[in-house]
This record gives structure tokens, sequence and C-alpha cells, in this order.
């Protein structure tokens, strides 16, 4: 498994905006992609982004795209997720995570994840 640590959440006005780390240890990152979910309070986790990081193709959730950009940084071994015009409903538990598997949006894909890192967008 790959050992995974989030930090960069925080407290944020709404149109305000945040940058999440991820940075990663334990396993040569060719062959995975990254993801990054979220659990808002009281509701399911969900998709938000993921980069394969050979050739560096993303997704993104409907409810972010056009706000938040995931990138990565080779030689630091590090996921970026860069969140702009942040809106209250964008407040959860954000994860980082990683998988081997082709299902990228999908969260049982993914067998390492972080501890989470909480953003709350106040309006």
């Amino acid at each position: 498994q790959v050992q995974l640590v989030e930090s960069g959440g925080g407290l944020v006005q709404a149109g305000g905006s945040l940058r999440l780390s991820c940075t990663a240890s334990g396993r040569t990152l060719s062959n995975y992609a990254m993801g990054w979910f979220r659990r808002p309070p009281g509701k399911e986790r969900e998709f938000v982004a993921a980069i394969k990081w050979s050739g560096g193709s993303t997704v993104y959730g409907d409810s972010v795209k056009g706000r938040f950009t995931i990138s990565r940084d080779n030689a630091e071994n590090t996921v970026y997720l860069q969140m702009n015009s942040l809106k209250p409903e964008d407040t959860a538990i954000y994860f980082c995570a990683a998988t081997q598997l082709l299902n990228i949006q999908l969260a049982v894909a993914y067998d390492s994840w972080g501890q989470g890192t909480q953003v709350t967008v106040s309006s």
C-alpha cells in the first residue's frame, strides 16, 4: 500500500480558495492514479477529482468542474487539489487516495487512503 498524508485544509469564506496537498510514500507511483474524495456532514463520500500519475490525465466530479484543479509534482510525490470559488456546500472532510485500478471515480477502487483534512467554507 501507499502511505498518504494530506494537508492544507482550513476555514475559508465563500468565494475564497484553498490548496490541499497529499504526499505519498512507500511505492513507485507510475502505475497509480491518485484521487480526492470528500464526505460532507451527514452525507455519503463523493468523488471530487482524480489524476493518473503516468500521463497526467484528469477527471472531475460534476460539482467541482471549472472550480477545482488536480495536479501532481513528480519530484515531490505530491498531488494537489486547488480549490477556487469555494461554496458552503464544499464543506467536507477531504481524503486523498491511491489506486492501481481503472475505475478511478469509484471509492471502492482505492486501497490506500489518507487520514483526511477538514475544509469549512463559511457563507
